[in-house]
């Protein structure tokens, strides 16, 4: 397999995540905001939200849970704070919303999880 067909395979299969993370968090009660939200200092997942509370979501497909947490590491977490602070500075309502930084592993042949308040902002 050469390295255009592997970032191909990988591609797809994040888009497929993707999809069954929002179908998950939507089973919840959460409204999906965003997908794929690119921003000049970093790309969010997801954007999730239900009431007040807005899920900044990292959708990670691996073989296990743990490795799903281990591929967020810090670097991640800061460009995802910073795509964040910049969609909350464009919301109206912004005063009133709790953010949430939340991870949904999706692992071979299981329903996704979802890992609530998986990392906090650096402020």
């Amino acid at each position: 397999m050469t390295a255009l067909e592997k970032r191909r395979k990988a591609f797809f299969r994040g888009h497929s995540a993707e999809r069954l993370a929002s179908f998950a968090l939507m089973l919840k009660g959460f409204r999906i905001v965003a997908r794929r939200y690119k921003t000049r200092l970093g790309e969010i997942d997801l954007i999730a939200r239900r009431g007040d509370l807005i899920l900044i979501v990292e959708v990670k497909a691996r073989s296990s849970l743990e490795a799903a947490m281990e591929a967020v590491n810090h670097a991640s977490m800061r460009r995802i704070e910073a795509a964040a602070d910049l969609w909350l500075a464009r919301q109206p309502d912004r005063a009133g919303l709790s953010l949430r930084f939340d991870i949904v592993a999706v692992l071979p042949w299981r329903w996704p999880l979802h890992v609530p308040a998986a990392f906090t902002a650096f402020r």
